[in-house]
């Protein structure tokens, strides 16, 4: 430790083979699933129940939330019952999917605000870390990636597993057909893939997703904090 004078090694700790595999659960991934749109015809939606079938064909547990009658973030008390039942959804899912239409080159408001909601740290349990997720969007013209691009730095700010591959369906309105099926093509391949990929990551990272947000700076804070509590004690 010589040449590290800047670190405490009492806090440095060896990467730990046997915790990167714990034993495997038997339960089914429970996956949540946000969608960006309250249109009566909303191809997110329709995009987000596709995935869902997919999934559960896959072995999930898929639940998906309604974002009808969630309030505005911060005009209403987290006490509200939509804003509990997504935060509750959030704490059941290991892994999660979100779906936005783009608009106006972004995601929309109902999207950012489902995320908005779901709080970074309650105390000191992080609800989101080290969940996987994939992210999907909609479009009504060309393919663009604004909307996926904007879902994966959320996920890294909400510290999630944003799986590497992501779907981006360009003129949605053509990739439906009149029952709100997805129509066989390339995009719909995508989608699949991208629900295979997820359900490995899931399986996976779920057992060992606390030992893998395991971080040094967080050990040493909260050294710190317990050698800081012992000196007032002692006062």
């Amino acid at each position: 430790m010589s040449d590290l004078l800047a670190v405490c090694p009492e806090h440095l700790r060896q990467p730990d083979l046997d915790a990167l595999r714990p034993p495997v659960s038997t339960h089914k991934p429970r996956i949540l699933i946000l969608y960006g749109s309250l249109r009566a015809v909303s191809y997110s939606r329709l995009l987000a129940q596709e995935a869902g079938r997919l999934l559960e064909h896959l072995g999930c547990e898929v639940k998906i939330f309604d974002p009808a009658g969630l309030p505005l973030p911060d005009t209403e008390p987290v006490s509200h019952p939509k804003v509990q039942e997504l935060r509750a959804l959030s704490a059941w899912s290991e892994g999660q999917v979100w779906v936005s239409p783009e608009r106006h080159g972004a995601m929309t408001g109902i999207m950012k605000a489902q995320i908005d909601w779901i709080p970074l740290s309650v105390g000191s349990v992080r609800p989101t870390q080290g969940k996987t997720l994939a992210v999907m969007q909609v479009s009504g013209g060309s393919q663009s990636f604004n909307a996926v691009n904007q879902l994966r730095v959320l996920g890294r700010w909400m510290r999630m597993i944003t799986i590497p591959n992501q779907s981006s369906v360009a003129k949605a309105f053509q990739e439906f057909d009149a029952d709100g099926r997805m129509k066989a093509s390339a995009y719909y391949d995508r989608v699949v893939d991208v629900c295979e990929e997820l359900v490995k990551f899931t399986l996976l990272t779920r057992d060992a997703s606390s030992y893998l947000t395991d971080r040094y700076s967080e050990r040493k804070e909260d050294a710190e904090k317990l050698e800081q509590r012992v000196s007032l004690k002692t006062l």
